[in-house]
């Protein structure tokens, strides 16, 4: 894993996004471990497309 990119749909004043990417992070340590490790960036954002909550974007490196 090389890069995971979280946008969630937040209200104004929301400063949490980091706690919700931590969810996507500590999914992907559970399935891939050591090797799930990556880089994170948690954005906040006032919508995402067709109504989503949160959307997730990962650059991996396939070995």
């Amino acid at each position: 894993m090389a890069k995971v990119d979280v946008f969630v749909a937040s209200a104004p004043g929301f400063t949490d996004q980091p706690k919700v990417a931590n969810g996507a992070s500590d999914f992907l340590g559970e399935v891939f471990g050591d090797p799930g490790k990556h880089a994170r960036v948690a954005v906040g954002v006032a919508e995402l497309p067709l109504g989503a909550p949160v959307e997730v974007a990962m650059i991996v490196e396939v070995a």
